[in-house]
């Protein structure tokens, strides 16, 4: 008889894709009923490509600062509540595991659980722990990290360092007749310059783009993943050597493997990929993170991979040209893979045993 697993976590493609390693894996053992709840945000869309069911509860977004917005996301969070306990009702005859990655979706589905006595797993991305997984640590059974500096955050005595899973993409071959754009990649005869501002993209890095284009067209074929908003405005500057696209999901491991340098945001996920393939890169924290959360990740890369970090103070009028020149110049230290791709392994195992004790 298959077994029941109820993922949530959204709010940010980072929270949902760990989530979808560790779903995608479970799939192929064909053992469990897969489900997922979550908002009407981003992992709605992301999960519909993986063929689960999926609910959409209200929820309302956790901040750290006063706005007026928060009293009316208390109410909503109040709502996903009450939404989520009558969801997890029609599971509350089976020993059914709760799967949290983060992300404030994540609350009414965790606070519900709880309420009804389920077991509850939560995954934390991050080196600077959410405010939602810091909430939800104390509901949860099992508190899984991906950095061991995040542990001081968390009850020792349920905390558990399994890294950040990683696709299996990161471990596969590029092979030869991989495609930048169009063009085979044996056939691009300039360094590969891959940049992104994240999924939504980053006006602030957009700007750096466009304002040093000229010069970075003469050294680098570019591909630059702007986000939807931005593609309008961006797709009228393609040239040659400049390819700005919209979003890039299933393929974005193929483009870090094939670009002799990134410049990124340090989102957690993006940052663990990156230290996976050992690639040289140039890390923009999102300055407004919660607790600095991105800027803190980049420094953890900064401990095994050739990294460098730029912070947005730093990006008017900067020559972004002449800064890529003196990073490839400089002295490319030995660093192996920051990650040996087993968080994924642990963390099914985990949800095995927890079944495995469940009969």
């Amino acid at each position: 008889m298959k077994k029941n697993i109820i993922f949530t976590g959204g709010g940010s493609g980072g929270h949902v894709m760990p989530a979808v390693t560790l779903i995608k894996a479970l799939q192929v053992s064909g053992d469990y009923n897969i489900f997922y709840v979550g908002g009407s945000g981003i992992e709605k869309e992301i999960i519909s490509e993986i063929s689960i069911p999926y609910f959409s509860i209200l929820t309302g977004k956790l901040r750290r600062y006063f706005s007026l917005e928060n009293f009316f996301d208390i109410f909503k969070v109040g709502l996903g509540v009450i939404q989520s306990f009558f969801l997890l009702l029609r599971f509350n005859k089976d020993d059914t595991l709760i799967f949290s990655t983060g992300g404030f979706v994540s609350i009414p589905v965790v606070v519900a659980a709880k309420l009804l006595g389920k077991t509850i797993y939560i995954h934390e991305q991050t080196s600077r722990v959410g405010l939602a997984n810091k909430i939800a640590s104390k509901l949860a059974s099992k508190i899984f990290i991906s950095f061991k500096e995040s542990k001081g955050y968390f009850p020792i005595e349920k905390t558990y360092f399994s890294g950040y899973p990683l696709r299996d993409e990161c471990f596969l071959p590029m092979t030869s007749t991989f495609s930048v754009r169009g063009v085979e990649i044996k056939n691009i005869k300039r360094p590969i310059l891959f940049i992104t501002g994240g999924g939504n993209g980053s006006l602030l890095i957009n700007n750096l783009i466009r304002e040093n284009l000229s010069e970075l067209t003469k050294e680098y074929f570019i591909v630059h993943q702007v986000g939807k908003k931005f593609i309008g405005e961006y797709s009228k500057l393609e040239s040659e050597n400049y390819h700005p696209v919209s979003f890039i999901r299933d393929d974005i491991i193929s483009y870090f493997k094939a670009a002799s340098i990134v410049v990124s945001r340090s989102g957690a996920g993006t940052v663990s990929e990156l230290m996976a393939l050992g690639k040289r890169s140039i890390f923009i924290p999102l300055k407004i993170a919660q607790k600095n959360e991105q800027f803190h990740n980049a420094q953890e890369a900064q401990k095994k991979l050739d990294s460098k970090i730029l912070t947005e103070d730093k990006l008017r009028g900067l020559n972004l040209s002449s800064y890529l020149k003196d990073f490839q110049s400089s002295s490319v230290r030995e660093i192996g893979f920051g990650s040996d791709g087993r968080a994924k392994e642990k963390l099914i195992s985990e949800i095995n045993l927890f079944y495995l004790e469940s009969e």
